[in-house]
């Protein structure tokens, strides 16, 4: 019935490659099929000026998309002079969600940027984002524990997103483009390793949704989570 072929409870594969790049405090390209996203972690000894002497850390995230992520060319927002609404609303997600799982008194007053970088898009590019994103932020807070800077894991828990929707009248875990473009209702499931809710964002494109699809929504989410974290655990071991 999927467009791939898939179980309606089947994640498109998943592989997160740690270390990717030479310079940042923690990297992962992480690929879930066809969308593949590089995220980096950067460490700096500054807060915003908003948090500056309370003792508090803060955890941020950029995200992009390069010009042919898609099958057409985007123009780079670079070029407009600033971002587009939706890149504003996804990062802002990237960075409220990897917060949610961190202990900003235990990270002390440090900033750690996570930026994410769409390489090629295929649906899911910000859940892709958050968990790619937390493991580049694994690696990152690996080396202030290992230097001594941070004493305490700043880290309370692993946090992932999956997307989960009705698409012809079914609910499908892990929606790729054509699945995306298509469904009837779109939703974006953010939690922690234990399952507690970060944000889910739901909407019907089209058609209503009953609560029963909505708790198989759920469900679904459940269960991608669950595997994304166990890939997450895997990487950073």
């Amino acid at each position: 019935m999927r467009p791939s072929g898939r179980e309606l409870s089947e994640m498109r594969s998943v592989s997160i490659e740690t270390g990717f790049t030479k310079h940042a405090e923690g990297s992962a390209l992480i690929k879930v099929g066809d969308t593949h996203v590089l995220c980096t972690a950067t460490i700096e000894d500054r807060v915003p000026p908003f948090i500056k002497g309370s003792g508090l850390g803060w955890v941020t995230a950029e995200y992009g998309m390069l010009p042919r992520a898609t099958n057409t060319r985007m123009r780079r927002e670079a070029a407009s002079g600033k971002q587009g609404g939706r890149t504003v609303e996804i990062q802002r997600l990237i960075g409220r969600s990897l917060r949610a799982g961190v202990d900003r008194v235990a990270l002390g007053e440090r900033q750690i940027t996570v930026d994410c970088d769409v390489l090629q898009a295929d649906g899911g590019t910000r859940c892709a984002s958050i968990t790619g994103g937390w493991v580049a932020l694994r690696l990152a807070v690996n080396k202030l524990m290992k230097a001594g800077d941070v004493v305490t894991d700043p880290l309370v828990s692993p946090v992932a997103a999956v997307s989960c929707g009705i698409y012809a009248g079914q609910p499908v875990l892990d929606l790729d483009y054509p699945e995306d473009s298509e469904a009837g209702v779109d939703g974006n499931f953010i939690m922690t390793g234990d399952k507690q809710l970060i944000e889910v964002q739901m909407s019907a494109e089209g058609a209503t949704f009953s609560r029963d699809q909505m708790n198989a929504l759920m469900d679904l989410a459940d269960k991608g989570v669950s595997e994304l974290v166990a890939m997450q655990q895997s990487a950073t071991a």
